[in-house]
C-alpha cells in the first residue's frame, strides 16, 4: 500500500505539480481510500515530506580517495548542485512541510552523514574531524541559504567551505 501510494503522489506531481495535488487524487491513483492516506500520514504535507524523504541520497555519489580537501570538495560541489536544482529546492521544501520538529535531526541532516563520514574515514588517521563539524561548515550553509533565499546559490560556495575545513583538518594534525 505504502509503495502504491508513493507512486502515485510521484506521478500526480510529474503530471500537475504539487500545487493541485490532493489526498483524493492520491487515493483514487494507489487504489485505496483517503481515509486509509489520513490515517496512515495524518495530511497531504507529511505524506508528500515522507516520498521525499525517500528520495535522499545515502550512498556516497563518489569513490573517496583518501585525499580529504579534494573528496569533500567534489562531494560538497556536487551536493550544492543537486540542492540549487530546482528539483532539490522542491524536495527539500516537501520534507520540511511535513516535519514536525519532534525529531530530533530532520533527514536532510540524517543523510548526508553517512557520505562525509565515509569521506572522513578513506582520510583517517590523517584528518580528525567529526562529520557534525563538516555538516556545520559545509551542509549547513547551503540549506540556510536555500531556504531563506530564492536566488541561485554563489558559484563555489560548498566546495570553498570544503576547503576550508579541510584546511582546519589538516591544521589539528
Amino acid at each position: 500500500m505504502q509503495q502504491a501510494v508513493h507512486a502515485a503522489v510521484g506521478a500526480l506531481i510529474a503530471e500537475g505539480g504539487r500545487e493541485t495535488l490532493t489526498v483524493p487524487q492520491i487515493a483514487q491513483r494507489a487504489g485505496v481510500t483517503p481515509s486509509t492516506i489520513y490515517r496512515r500520514w495524518g495530511d497531504l504535507a507529511t505524506l508528500v515530506s515522507d516520498v521525499a524523504q525517500r528520495t535522499l541520497r545515502t550512498e556516497c555519489p563518489i569513490r573517496p580517495t583518501g585525499h580529504f580537501g579534494t573528496d569533500l570538495a567534489t562531494w560538497a560541489e556536487m551536493y550544492q548542485e543537486e540542492m540549487d536544482s530546482t528539483p532539490g529546492r522542491e524536495m527539500m521544501r516537501d520534507i520540511l512541510r511535513g516535519w514536525d520538529g519532534a525529531q530530533a535531526a530532520c533527514s536532510l541532516m540524517d543523510t548526508v552523514q553517512p557520505v562525509i563520514e565515509a569521506i572522513l574515514a578513506a582520510a583517517q588517521p590523517s584528518v580528525r574531524l567529526s562529520a557534525a563539524r563538516v555538516i556545520d561548515a559545509v551542509v549547513a550553509p547551503v540549506l540556510t541559504r536555500l531556504l531563506f533565499t530564492d536566488a541561485p546559490l554563489p558559484p563555489g560556495l560548498a566546495r570553498d567551505a570544503a576547503l576550508r575545513v579541510a584546511a582546519e583538518g589538516r591544521e589539528r594534525e
